[in-house]
């Protein structure tokens, strides 16, 4: 499972989703000096995305065995993860003068680019070993 590196990128996006769920998204600037921190767990939209992430970056973890359910799972999480930095960006660019945005909003795009380098890099590793095993069938055939 570790001598594999499309496995440690999708540790290392896995780590980048779980760490949003306690991570702050935003702060508001209140009266008198005070502050409001809004974390991604607090809005059920942000919440239900991160799930469904979290869910699929196991899911494409655990399937190193098969490298093809795991470039296509991969390639499912990394597309979650663009569509959660989607709405993201949206809601900054309504909010961006109330609010003060976390460096933390960044991270699914971060998710997203290991996603897919990993399900490429997963794709390659079965066309490797498929050819690997026409050419032994070949050989054999002769």
């Amino acid at each position: 499972m570790w001598q594999r590196i499309q496995t440690l990128y999708f540790i290392i996006a896995t780590c980048l989703v779980f760490s949003m769920f306690f991570c702050t998204f935003a702060t508001i600037a209140g009266p008198e000096g005070s502050e409001i921190v809004i974390r991604y767990s607090e809005k059920l939209a942000y919440l239900t995305l991160m799930i469904m992430m979290i869910v699929a970056q196991i899911a494409a973890t655990a399937s190193f065995k098969a490298f093809f359910l795991q470039a296509r799972i991969g390639a499912i999480a990394g597309l979650l993860a663009i569509g959660f930095q989607i709405w993201l960006a949206t809601d900054i660019l309504i909010n961006r003068n109330d609010m003060s945005f976390s460096f933390t909003a960044l991270f699914p795009l971060i998710a997203a680019f290991l996603d897919f380098a990993a399900a490429k890099r997963s794709m390659v590793d079965e066309m490797t070993i498929q050819s690997v095993k026409a050419t032994r069938k070949a050989k054999k055939n002769r």
